[in-house]
């Protein structure tokens, strides 16, 4: 096989609130960290060790719209996208470093916006992107 692949599926809890950046054109994209756990028993001591990694990811135009509106500090998403490194120059001239997960899909699993509300509000779609498919484009 000669291609390559750059795919990234994660689930995880949401580390903070969705940060949204706008630029002219109308154009926007919503930045949030996505922790991950992984759990395991040290043999040596049975002591039950839980490590967590943190993943910075990228939502761009309606889909980070749609993160903005509805997810919160602490739910729970599964996402899909590509991973994407980058580098800038900082105020202090010093070059800086990052790797981010550039999201193309994703699917809510838990909002505790709608759990506070008591289901009072209108839930989101489980895929963010379900709903952007005319009728007639459906593959079923």
């Amino acid at each position: 096989m000669s291609g390559t692949l750059n795919k990234v599926m994660l689930i995880g809890h949401l580390g903070d609130e969705v940060k949204m950046h706008y630029f002219d054109g109308g154009n926007c994209i919503g930045r949030f960290p996505l922790a991950t756990n992984e759990t395991y028993i040290n043999k040596t001591t049975n002591e039950k060790i839980t490590s967590t990694e943190w993943h910075n990811l990228v939502v761009r135009n309606k889909a980070a719209e749609i993160c903005e509106k509805y997810l919160s500090k602490g739910d729970k998403i599964y996402v899909e996208g590509r991973i994407k490194s980058r580098q800038w120059q900082a105020e202090d001239g010093s070059t800086k470093f990052t790797t981010e997960i550039q999201v193309t899909e994703f699917t809510f699993l838990t909002v505790k916006k709608d759990l506070d509300a008591n289901r009072q509000t209108p839930q989101p779609p489980k895929n963010a992107f379900e709903n952007e498919l005319p009728q007639n484009d459906l593959p079923f």
